[in-house]
């Protein structure tokens, strides 16, 4: 007769537990289903009084890589003009610089003797080092003007001059 009522009472806990286990998750996923249909405090709320311009917009040829230097870095933005049959001259930069052209068309020849064109509404990154040169140039009729960011180690120059690459030695 014990082991009946053992077997009677092991039934009725296992029968308790599945109506548990199955209250729990009703409870659980109510609470979900309530957190997606009402407020919630994780939810952004309209700022008030600021105002923001956006002065440049570029978008990459390809999948822009940026890579900030060791230790503390200079973050400088600065608008560049290059008026027609100008050149920035052959320089290096110490850090990344992150540039948007904002009107016109920039030929640029790099220390592989490359040349990439980039029109207006196109943005790239100049790489950073001294084994890095490259120059860029206003080929056409009308202003190139640039929006540049630098990402240099503290206390460093915006570019150094650099020796022209002999790109005819290179052919």
């Amino acid at each position: 007769m014990r082991i009946g009522r053992q077997q009677e009472r092991r039934e009725r806990q296992d029968q308790y537990g599945q109506q548990l286990r199955f209250g729990k998750a009703l409870v659980g996923g109510g609470c979900v289903a309530a957190l997606g249909f009402g407020p919630s405090a994780a939810m952004a709320a309209p700022g008030s009084g600021v105002s923001g311009t956006v002065v440049a917009k570029g978008t990459s040829t390809g999948k822009l890589k940026v890579k900030t230097p060791k230790g503390r870095t200079d973050v400088t933005f600065r608008t560049i003009t290059v008026e027609p049959g100008g050149s920035t001259g052959w320089h290096t930069h110490s850090g990344q610089v992150i540039a948007v052209v904002q009107s016109g068309t920039l030929t640029r020849i790099l220390d592989d003797c490359s040349v990439e064109v980039m029109a207006a509404g196109t943005s790239f990154i100049e790489p950073a080092g001294a084994h890095r040169p490259h120059i860029g140039r206003n080929l056409g009729t009308e202003s190139v003007v640039l929006w540049v960011t630098y990402l240099l180690p503290e206390g460093s120059a915006l570019s150094d001059d650099a020796d022209a690459v002999d790109c005819d030695a290179k052919k």
